[in-house]
């Protein structure tokens, strides 16, 4: 893979304006025409550090760049360390309603929609504004479910994962449930998987020909690779990028907006476009900055 640096021109970000990350990835069940698909994660957004105007902005970058279909990856809302004014999930919602992709748009959630949800809190997890806010929408939320798409002649099925991360400490798991988000789903035809948390990838679940991500920001701090802030049990290791074993693959976004400080060392914002092809199985890369 070859991928430009980001490192020297993007030293110091406080603002989300983010690069252009993009992806050439094969996968061996795909023999159908090429599928674009551009990934939105992590907006985090809070003023004045990822405002509903940056926001809108990001929507209009991405609708010129005339995806097939649009990924949003999760944690919409902001966690209450970060200082500024977080906005909440349906004026975000309402934002992101302007996307417009052939193939729709589709969204998953993340921790932080738990986590920082004050509806989900006082109602004991079994209500969410940001659910709320996608139920009244032309986004589709994906919660442990998958639904079959037809691109040309390629059928394929996008599965959406809840969180994977517990909201309290004696929950054992999170809200994910691989089984029966892949119920239905078959064998023998491309699988696109959607799951904020990149982790899932280690449990070799062969399910899935591609899982998209996000939850790392890239690490949030890059020192020429080593990312040790990277939220994730694994430490580095699924904290940005490409990563492969055997036939299945992913693709980790290094998302938009920022968490715990509004500042990112060496993983600039980013929206990430993925360009899915027929092949055996690869990948390549290359990035240009935001216009």
């Amino acid at each position: 893979m070859h991928k430009i640096s980001e490192f020297p021109r993007r030293l110091l970000s406080i603002k989300s304006k983010p690069v252009v990350v993009s992806y050439d990835v094969t996968l061996n069940r795909w023999s159908g025409p090429e599928m674009t698909i551009v990934v939105l994660a992590d907006l985090h957004v809070v003023a004045p550090w990822t405002s509903l105007a940056d926001v809108a902005r990001v929507v209009g970058q991405i609708n010129g760049m005339a995806p097939d279909m649009i990924v949003l990856g999760g944690d919409y809302l902001a966690g209450p360390v970060l200082p500024g004014r977080c906005e909440p999930a349906d004026a975000i919602v309402e934002v992101l309603t302007d996307l417009r992709a052939p193939l729709g748009v589709m969204a998953i959630l993340g921790n932080h929609d738990w986590h920082d949800c004050k509806l989900a809190q006082s109602s004991g997890l079994t209500q969410s504004s940001v659910v709320n806010a996608f139920a009244g929408s032309s986004i589709t939320l994906m919660q442990n479910h998958a639904i079959r798409v037809e691109h040309g002649s390629q059928p394929f099925w996008a599965v959406g994962f809840d969180s994977q991360l517990p909201v309290r400490r004696d929950w054992k798991q999170g809200f994910h449930r691989p089984d029966a988000a892949f119920a239905g789903v078959d064998d023998g035809e491309a699988v696109i998987l959607l799951a904020h948390e990149p982790d899932y990838f280690a449990a070799g679940d062969t399910r899935a020909d591609l899982q998209i991500s996000g939850h790392t920001h890239g690490g949030q701090l890059n020192l020429f690779g080593w990312r040790p802030l990277t939220p994730s049990q694994f430490g580095g290791r699924y904290a940005y990028g490409h990563h492969r074993d055997g036939h299945r693959q992913m693709v980790v976004s290094g998302g938009l907006g920022f968490s715990g400080l509004p500042m990112r060392i060496g993983a600039a914002p980013e929206i990430t476009m993925i360009r899915i092809a027929a092949g055996n199985g690869g990948v390549s890369g290359s990035e240009k900055p935001a216009r």
